[in-house]
């Protein structure tokens, strides 16, 4: 029988395993399932559709399944709710909202662990093995791959994908796609391969070095992106990563959204300035009496 706090509250169409434990002041309202070894350990706020998988833990005051802020979105509208793995680890105050739609929940994978105050927006898509660091947030629609890391107080943008095996540092923010196996160490700006995540991932010596190698002469160098794709492919038959590589930028494409540049590639911003220079529109001896400033 599932162990349920007197103080607690629990809607009587919730569908509770066995070795539930449901702890003082939770509220769980609608059409929840808690699968087994599920911990609500006190004053924690499920509403559902929710599925929470077996083995995970729940902390006070996280709340999971609320409407998405999102302005298209009215009270009573359906949702697909949200759908969270197996032996997770959802700290106090953390978030995840519900879909914005009635068809696909936002979704969290097995063993993922999200610290205080982390945030998942409504259709976000997490994979397996995901740490979010206190503070860190992703908006609606955005994906973590599978094994990503995000650093204290990261940002993820709405609609943006980190790539798997990637690692953001604290406190920066992304508007762009981060590339697989990569470290984002600055605002929309990856600084090389995420050497000791792809060690602990047991990753030979050999494709870490490709990886490397691979980084240096194609994310950090002024080059087409055909032209990026196409040699990492053909890199590939030796080491099969760079084909996840290649089809991750692919589909950023497709998708409409950049990919964080290295750092040997001319930042996006400083890209535009450097273009209205070469129309004319702004001189570096305008520039330094205001000229290209906004009043």
């Amino acid at each position: 029988m599932p162990v349920i706090h007197p103080t607690a509250s629990v809607a009587p169409e919730a569908q509770l395993a066995d070795s539930v434990e449901i702890g003082p002041f939770c509220v769980v309202t609608g059409a929840v399932r808690l699968g087994p070894g599920v911990r609500l350990l006190g004053n924690v706020y499920v509403s559902g559709p929710v599925t929470i998988g077996e083995g995970t833990t729940v902390y006070p005051f996280a709340c999971i399944g609320f409407p998405p802020q999102d302005v298209k979105f009215k009270l009573g509208d359906k949702t697909a709710g949200v759908v969270v793995g197996q032996h997770g680890l959802i700290r106090e105050h953390a978030t995840i909202h519900a879909a914005s739609n009635d068809h696909t929940p936002t979704t969290v994978g097995d063993r993922v662990f999200m610290m205080v105050n982390t945030h998942l927006g409504h259709d976000a898509r997490v994979g397996n093995n995901v740490v979010m660091v206190n503070n860190s947030a992703v908006g609606g629609h955005g994906q973590l791959q599978d094994n990503v890391t995000l650093g204290g107080g990261a940002l993820v943008h709405q609609f943006c994908r980190v790539g798997r095996l990637a690692m953001m540092s604290g406190g920066i923010a992304v508007s762009v796609d981060v590339p697989p196996f990569c470290i984002a160490d600055e605002r929309n700006r990856v600084k090389g391969v995420n050497v000791v995540g792809l060690r602990r991932a047991g990753w030979p010596r050999q494709h870490i070095t490709d990886m490397r190698l691979a980084f240096r002469d194609l994310l950090r160098a002024p080059m087409d992106r055909d032209e990026i794709v196409a040699e990492l492919n053909r890199r590939s038959k030796e080491c099969p990563p760079l084909a996840d590589l290649a089809r991750f930028i692919e589909e950023s494409r497709e998708r409409k959204r950049g990919i964080c540049p290295g750092h040997g590639k001319v930042p996006r911003v400083l890209a535009t300035w450097l273009g209205r220079m070469r129309r004319g529109e702004v001189s570096l001896a305008g520039l330094s009496e205001g000229d290209g400033e906004e009043e």
